[in-house]
């Protein structure tokens, strides 16, 4: 187990002191002690273990935001800090991680990008003392107090997509694959019936917990069962684990994979041999061509260059979630403002609640170690 100390890690990204001020010395309505004239988002992302591949893009992605605040003056005239924390599953004092933050004061809000099991430990320490906004996809069911939600829901990421497996694919037969905890469960809960809804049929679910690293049983289950498509929901390096011996088996030819959390990453440790009729749904792609992402990206590889980790759905919902609580912040100052709730992003979000937020969703196909969009819904 690591040591509270050894979980968080603080660093200031760029700020140019004389910038111009916003807020003109209005308090911060978020708690927090202030000092040197900064403001701390604690930046949770997993950083070891089963989704430690989504460490890096995500804590670029959010440093490139924080940046780009200072750099227009910083957040409500002070220079915004991100206070890294390690949000993985491996980590079972996250809880308590998050409560001596809050208590101290040291943050002002936090940004998470982590697994839904993480997010319950994170709640559970924040009990609604601090803005929380979670940028990662999720099962859509999360109402606890200060939470905020921005990511994709299985209604968007995966009705759509199911139905054009099964009406213009004629993937009838489905299995499902996740890791054991509630994003699966749920998920693959209501992906059932979008599945029969569109006259397809589920012939199992099977669920193995984090760090599987021996999916022989599930392999001659799905050689036994001959499904026409596989709905996985396993996370980071299950994921890849699980898509190079699927590969290795030869199932990839004749099987449709469809994923809503293999990014470009995982994609790459996949392996191109490995990739085979692997698609994934997802608000957000790298190889997106529209205006908001070419900026994005152009803005992205000047400040980190062209070795920088790849962008990714996952990296990039860092970005948005610290415009998200930047924004959260200024909106407070005028809670009689009646104009819609807008923030600086990529995807093109409209967030009005947890329960009333628009965004694309685009589905994809794996091609060697890239994606290619195939439809947008």
């Amino acid at each position: 187990m690591l040591s509270s100390h050894q979980n968080v890690g603080t660093f200031a990204p760029r700020y140019r002191p004389g910038m111009s001020r916003l807020g003109s010395g209005k308090p911060f309505p978020f708690s927090q002690n202030w000092e040197d004239d900064s403001f701390s988002i604690g930046l949770f992302v997993p950083m070891i273990g089963v989704a430690g591949i989504w460490g890096p893009s995500g804590i670029a992605c959010a440093t490139l935001a924080a940046e780009e605040i200072n750099q227009a003056g910083g957040l409500l005239g002070r220079e915004l800090r991100l206070k890294c924390v390690n949000a993985s599953d491996e980590v079972d004092d996250l809880a308590q991680v998050t409560r001596e933050l809050v208590d101290s004061g040291s943050i002002g809000a936090i940004v998470g990008m982590h697994t839904s099991s993480v997010r319950r430990a994170v709640v559970e320490g924040c009990r609604g003392r601090l803005p929380y906004v979670y940028t990662a996809l999720h099962e859509g069911v999360e109402r606890s107090p200060g939470v905020y939600t921005i990511g994709e829901t299985p209604d968007r990421q995966l009705q759509p997509a199911i139905d054009m497996f099964v009406t213009q694919w004629r993937t009838r037969r489905w299995m499902f694959i996740g890791n054991d905890y509630e994003w699966p469960w749920i998920s693959h809960r209501l992906a059932r019936g979008y599945v029969n809804q569109s006259g397809g049929v589920v012939l199992s679910e099977d669920y193995v917990p984090f760090g599987a690293d021996d999916f022989d049983a599930v392999l001659q289950k799905i050689q036994d069962t001959k499904p026409d498509a596989i709905l996985l929901s396993l996370v980071g390096q299950d994921a890849i684990n699980f898509n190079r011996a699927f590969g290795a088996a030869g199932l990839s030819r004749n099987i449709l994979r469809l994923s809503c959390a293999v990014e470009e990453n995982m994609l790459l440790a996949i392996g191109e041999g490995n990739t085979d009729n692997l698609f994934v749904s997802s608000g957000y792609f790298g190889a997106l061509t529209d205006d908001a992402n070419m900026s994005f990206k152009e803005r992205y590889h000047q400040r980190f260059g062209q070795r920088a980790p790849t962008l990714n759905s996952l990296g990039q919902s860092n970005y948005e979630g610290i415009h998200f609580a930047a924004a959260l912040a200024l909106r407070t100052l005028a809670p009689r403002n009646d104009k819609p709730f807008e923030y600086k992003g990529v995807r093109g979000i409209g967030w009005n609640s947890n329960s009333a937020i628009t965004y694309p969703v685009h589905l994809a196909r794996a091609d060697g170690h890239l994606f290619s969009v195939v439809k947008s819904f």
